[in-house]
């Protein structure tokens, strides 16, 4: 089935921007990953996902792990949002003053496929 109009704004040069974070990183009370995560939406990005990796060094060169007897658990998280280069600064611009530590960066991506189930 070929890809109508709207998928087909999806693909070709694209950019990926990453939020490196910590699981126990929060804003106003609630997770940063899922406050970030309901702004993409409110922002009509293509689409974003979280990432909780198993261990990671962060910026205080401090070992995150998941600890089996720790009643909580600081793992690293990583947020990729794709879409075009000035949609994710202007994202950025508009929602950095909620990230107190993260490492981000920008990189270049080639979308082939965006495919999504008609509902």
């Amino acid at each position: 089935m070929p890809y109508n109009k709207k998928m087909k704004r999806y693909l070709g040069k694209k950019r990926a921007l990453k939020i490196y974070i910590d699981s126990t990183d929060t804003f106003k009370g609630k997770p940063l990953w899922e406050e970030l995560l309901k702004r993409v939406k409110s922002a009509n990005l293509a689409g974003a996902t979280v990432t909780k990796a198993v261990a990671g060094i962060g910026a205080n060169t401090q070992l995150h792990t998941f600890e089996i007897w720790s009643l909580s658990q600081k793992l690293p998280l990583i947020i990729e949002i794709i879409d075009d280069g000035p949609k994710l600064e202007k994202f950025l611009e508009e929602n950095d003053y909620m990230i107190e530590e993260a490492l981000v960066t920008i990189s270049d991506v080639e979308v082939l496929r965006y495919k999504k189930r008609e509902l």
